[in-house]
């Protein structure tokens, strides 16, 4: 049930009929529906997980990739319209790569007005220097990253700490934890960080790759590409991407029902004994109750 107005219905609450970002957006019907879209996904998002509590503050990650663009336009369209009742800092970890283009994100965001921390940390060379050439830099990277920006968010007040995920990274994750880690696991769209003081939050959950592909095309995003990690080859989540692709074109909607699938699990149905109590069942035999979960 929808605790929240409907998108389609209520009247932006400041002036005008957008966030200053939407001022020159496609008039189009298409582009229409692929905004109405993704805003009801990331709203059914962040109502599904109890995402929000009124007056917080919440740092955004902005990557300059197009699903941090995506993540920060759709938060403040939602604020906007009085449907998110947060404050937003929009936030970029400078990490030191060479010939990362500093002015893009600082001049984009006083362009349309929205608030920001630009941060430099050099961790790049932190990470070039411990891992030998031709290594999969994501996981250090991503370590260094992190911490520096749950700091950041204590710096500046914020409870939580939003990031871009999307459908595709979840069951990416679920699949190379399934493949390569012997566990059941994907990327949650809630977590409390280990220190307990700043939640993590990814309101695109179950926000369609494809989407935010065409909502930055549209929006006209200046992308700023990783050269860090983007160009190396033969990563396992590249090979988990091609091989949901490969199911998706052969058997369309299916990313949609394995991303159902992890919201409606079964324990008795599984072999971890730490979820389910299996020895209990010799009790219910023996004393002939009733076993409601027959397969």
């Amino acid at each position: 049930m929808n605790m929240l107005p409907d998108i389609e219905t209520l009247e932006p609450t400041a002036e005008g009929g957008s966030h200053p970002l939407f001022a020159d957006v496609p008039s189009s019907v298409e582009f229409n529906k692929l905004r109405k879209r993704l805003l009801r996904l990331t709203r059914q998002a962040i109502e599904d997980f109890a995402m929000v509590e009124p007056g917080q503050r919440w740092l955004v990650a902005l990557s300059g990739g197009k699903d941090s663009y995506g993540l920060l336009a759709l938060l403040l369209d939602l604020k906007w319209r009085g449907l998110l009742p947060v404050e937003l800092l929009a936030c970029n970890l400078d990490q030191g790569q060479p010939n990362f283009p500093k002015h893009i994100l600082p001049d984009y965001l006083n362009a349309n007005g929205i608030a920001h921390r630009i941060e430099y940390q050099d961790t790049y060379s932190v990470v070039t220097d411990k891992l030998p050439q031709g290594s999969t830099y994501c996981s250090l990277c991503s370590r260094l990253r992190r911490g520096h920006l749950y700091r950041i968010a204590r710096e500046e007040g914020c409870s939580a700490l939003v990031l871009g995920h999307h459908r595709e990274d979840i069951l990416e994750t679920f699949f190379m934890n399934l493949f390569h880690g012997g566990r059941l696991a994907a990327m949650p769209p809630k977590l409390l960080n280990d220190e307990g003081d700043v939640m993590v939050l990814r309101p695109l959950s179950y926000c369609a790759e494809i989407d935010l592909e065409k909502f930055a095309a549209a929006m006209r995003f200046p992308i700023i590409p990783c050269d860090l990690c983007g160009s190396q080859e033969g990563l396992q989540r590249n090979a988990m991407k091609a091989m949901l692709e490969d199911i998706e074109k052969r058997m369309p909607g299916r990313k949609d029902t394995m991303i159902r699938a992890l919201s409606n699990t079964r324990p008795s149905h599984l072999l971890d004994r730490k979820l389910f109590d299996f020895a209990a069942l010799n009790q219910t035999l023996i004393t002939g109750q009733d076993a409601s979960d027959d397969i």
